[in-house]
């Protein structure tokens, strides 16, 4: 069946349930500088080998950031899909996203651009996200993955929410190293979307997937936005 893609970029639907007004610029700089400073905490939490003392002040530093913050004004506004988040498209940006949200100090972060009739990924995972030593957690090449084949099935001009993943771990993913991703539109049936993507370190396939998405109202999508 054929797949709707037109061959050059994704269809104007698939963020059309987006708010019209984006969050201001240097609002949203700032948000992607203090996750990032965050990210870069983390990672260096986990390699660190600091006295009990240091690791006490910096304890008391942090403590005292998260005070700060937690008093200041909150908004959990959806600003558009998790897997546009960095699409190129500055009204489709989710920066909530765990794994592609650039004002998500857990993400990685996995970033992914449309080209043509596929979409491709660069990532760089640091020590916060080991499982095997050196290797990156399967849990989170999973989650990448499924994040790439998010992105690939709206391509259809139809998204939808993840029905199956499957993953093949075909070699172990390295930490500190510039990943490739590739996911595609393999076929449309219905509402069934069927998406292919691979993790790539050089030349050598990390891990391979296929997922099932399965179309869904981009109405229900706003209304399950305003109900969380």
């Amino acid at each position: 069946m054929q797949n709707d893609l037109d061959g050059r970029k994704a269809p104007p639907s698939h963020t059309r349930w987006i708010p019209d007004e984006d969050a201001p610029a240097g609002q949203r700089a700032a948000l992607h500088r203090l996750a990032a400073a965050l990210r870069g905490l983390n990672n260096a939490l986990m390699d660190t080998a600091a006295h009990e003392s240091e690791l006490d002040a910096a304890a008391q530093t942090a403590e005292a950031l998260l005070a700060r913050l937690d008093a200041l004004p909150k908004d959990r506004a959806l600003w558009g899909w998790a897997e546009s988040s960095n699409s190129g498209n500055t009204r489709a940006h989710f920066d909530s996203s765990p794994v592609i949200g650039l004002g998500n100090a857990v993400a990685p972060p996995l970033r992914l651009s449309i080209v043509e009739d596929r979409v491709e990924g660069t990532a760089n995972f640091g020590t916060a996200y080991e499982g095997p030593p050196g290797h990156v957690h399967g849990g989170w090449v999973a989650a990448a993955l499924d994040e790439l084949l998010g992105m690939a099935q709206s391509l259809t001009g139809h998204g939808g929410m993840t029905g199956t993943l499957s993953v093949r771990y075909r070699r172990p993913t390295p930490l500190h190293r510039d990943l490739t991703f590739v996911g595609k539109v393999d076929r449309v049936e219905g509402r069934k979307i069927f998406t292919t993507g691979t993790l790539h370190d050089g030349d050598t396939l990390c891990a391979e997937a296929e997922g099932l998405f399965i179309s869904v109202d981009f109405e229900r999508m706003r209304q399950m936005a305003a109900d969380r």
